[in-house]
């Protein structure tokens, strides 16, 4: 092929998907000359799953995202069909936001914006090579550009390699249809890059006037709708509702008798699917006592008349499943438009890749999103955006941003893809965060915009407003810890008809927040001198009075876990050389390569005793340094 040269930039973001947008917006407005590269500029923002952004744990990385300054949030905000927040039955440690999105929307919404930004140009291109030149990139395209890069961000998501199956049916392809990325594979293996496969799926889309609604559970959006941008000015609105079904014992005989011709047991898909997104036919085979599995009927968008039936991914045959779909109560007579399908892909061992999500041995280039081994949009959207600001901050020779697990989720993300690896596509949940109640969803302001600011995202008049709140929740703090109520019938009737204890004596305003059954609501008729406050406002003072001693303790954890993360360890330190470690830690640490002391003992098969032992030979060796230093 005749090549000819396309041009010199600083970084190129390969895949315009929910990794890519966030990479490429974040390294063009730090400044760098941007490319973002996509094998069909219609496929930018595409939401081949579920027409959804958030969910649990899914919004905290979305809140976080805003509140460094990324665009997810904000697109989903203006793009909202149906809010819900998830889990108001337990804690604020859990509570995550979920809107429903109009799909093409939000993909509107995203290309324009790349298409707006300033140093950020959007190309319609298929990279198929990828060499080191030097200190320099340089990518190829089908067409025979070669372009040359300071840094190089792989955000292929499902295309790379992709395959598509339906029943015996397979074929090359990326998602919904398009071209496959089939050339870069063997590109990354010729740089020596770990590649495996992973599988995922998604349900058929149906038509709506196909479904009898009087058959279904509505399940309606939450009121007031609740942002997930701290930038949203007018709320999004409830605009439409979901409704709910179930299988039955029908429907999981029909499956039953089709399972020879599905390609996941007939031994056609070799990749491993993900764990807790099963398909229909993978929940009949691992719990056959069920006697139902839940599904979700979901609106696409406002302009269009497909319906996704979440919970309901398949690879059976059309027939197949057209015939199942139709034992399901509201589904009888259903009509597909787009069939359910599995996609198989490579992607990246997620091991070899550094707390920046640069790869290790070839310096300059990035990964995030399902490259990187984890499933989901907003798990990519949070890689990209951390990749794109590493990648930005590289060129500038400032130093890497490297989010601690102790601070975000985002940091819990990455820290367990790059310690612990994956063996099947990752998905974000709370409980992989061990402070969880720490990095609440309702908190993400506080905890990352000073950050987000720091790095020159954050704009003048968000960093006022945000100020300004602070100022506001600081000030009510202390207005409620120095309040004093009297003892009063008012008071008492409140408290009793909560189901807690009258008081014979003055109590201060937090003492009483600080009861399970009692909240700002309750108290609003005795508390006279409260100031108009936002909800959000109150929200977060509430959440902080309630669970004071728990979040103390848990901040004398992350204490400890950064004194644990402050011993660095060094970069080439081969662990064999390191008497008294257990032979699989030393194998672990050498493919691992931690930086610190703290992920270290995250590294999957190192012990508590290997720990130590690192402790005792980083003394040893502090202790040496020292004395040839004098």
């Amino acid at each position: 092929m005749k090549t000819y040269e396309a041009g010199q930039i600083d970084v190129a973001v390969v895949g315009a998907g929910h990794a890519g947008i966030e990479a490429g917006l974040a390294a063009a407005r730090l400044g760098c000359e941007t490319v973002v590269f996509t094998i069909n500029l219609d496929a930018v923002g595409n939401c081949p799953c579920n027409p959804s952004i958030g969910g649990t744990a899914k919004g905290h990385l979305v809140r976080e995202i805003d509140a460094l300054g990324g665009e997810m949030g904000k697109a989903a905000d203006a793009c909202t069909i149906q809010s819900r927040m998830l889990n108001r039955g337990k804690g604020p440690a859990v509570h995550s936001l979920r809107a429903q999105i109009d799909r093409n929307a939000y993909a509107r919404y995203m290309k324009h914006t790349l298409e707006q930004c300033p140093k950020l140009t959007l190309r319609q291109a298929e990279v198929v090579d990828l060499r080191q030149d030097h200190n320099q990139w340089l990518l190829t395209t089908r067409l025979g550009g070669v372009y040359r890069a300071g840094a190089v961000i792989l955000c292929t998501g499902t295309f790379l390699g992709g395959t598509i199956f339906v029943g015996e049916v397979s074929y090359e392809s990326g998602p919904d249809g398009m071209f496959p990325s089939a050339f870069l594979p063997e590109a990354l293996e010729r740089l020596g890059i770990s590649l495996r496969r992973f599988k995922t799926g998604t349900p058929a889309r149906v038509l709506r006037s196909s479904v009898d609604w009087r058959k279904l559970e509505v399940q309606r959006g939450d009121e007031p709708v609740t942002p997930f941008s701290f930038e949203t000015e007018v709320l999004p609105e409830n605009r439409d509702v979901c409704y709910i079904s179930w299988t039955n014992q029908e429907t999981h005989q029909v499956i039953r008798d089709n399972l020879e011709r599905s390609p996941l047991y007939a031994g056609m898909i070799e990749g491993v699917g993900p764990r807790y997104c099963p398909s229909i036919e993978d929940k009949v085979v691992r719990f056959p006592d069920k006697e139902r599995h839940q599904l979700f009927i979901e609106p696409c968008g406002l302009d269009t008349e497909e319906m996704y039936l979440q919970g309901m991914s398949s690879s059976l045959p059309e027939e197949v499943q057209e015939k199942f779909y139709r034992t399901i109560p509201g589904l009888e007579q259903v009509r597909l438009m787009r069939s359910a399908y599995a996609i198989e892909y490579d992607c990246c061992d997620p091991l070899q890749l550094d707390a920046a999500l640069e790869f290790r041995d070839w310096p300059g280039l990035y990964g995030a999103g399902q490259f990187n081994g984890s499933s989901g949009y907003e798990e990519a959207a949070a890689q990209g955006f951390v990749a794109g600001v590493n990648a930005a901050r590289k060129l500038k020779g400032q130093d890497r941003l490297i989010l601690p697990r102790s601070g975000s989720y985002m940091g819990t993300l990455i820290d367990d893809l790059i310690t612990k690896g994956v063996t099947d596509p990752y998905r974000m949940m709370t409980s992989r965060s061990e402070y969880r109640l720490v990095l609440r969803q309702d908190n993400a302001g506080e905890r990352l915009t000073p950050l987000g600011r720091e790095l020159g995202l954050i704009s003048d008049q968000r960093w006022e407003k945000f100020t300004h709140w602070l100022a506001l929740k600081e000030k009510e703090l202390r207005r409620v810890r120095e309040t004093n109520l009297p003892p009063s019938e008012a008071l008492n009737q409140v408290l009793v008809s909560r189901g807690t204890s009258p008081v014979t004596t003055g109590v201060k305003l937090s003492e009483l927040l600080k009861r399970p059954q009692i909240t700002y609501q309750d108290l609003a008729g005795v508390d006279l001198d409260r100031p108009a406050l936002p909800g959000d406002v109150l929200e977060s003072v509430e959440i902080e009075l309630k669970y004071e001693g728990y979040i103390r303790r848990q901040q004398a954890d992350i204490e400890e876990a950064r004194r644990l993360e402050g011993k660095k360890l060094p970069a080439g330190l081969d662990y064999s050389q390191v008497l008294g470690l257990r032979l699989e830690a030393v194998e672990k640490l050498n493919q691992v390569k931690p930086e610190n002391l703290g992920q270290a003992g995250r590294v999957s098969g190192v012990s508590p005793a290997d720990i130590s032992v690192l402790m005792i030979w980083l003394a040893a060796q502090e202790k040496k340094q020292k004395e040839e230093a004098h």
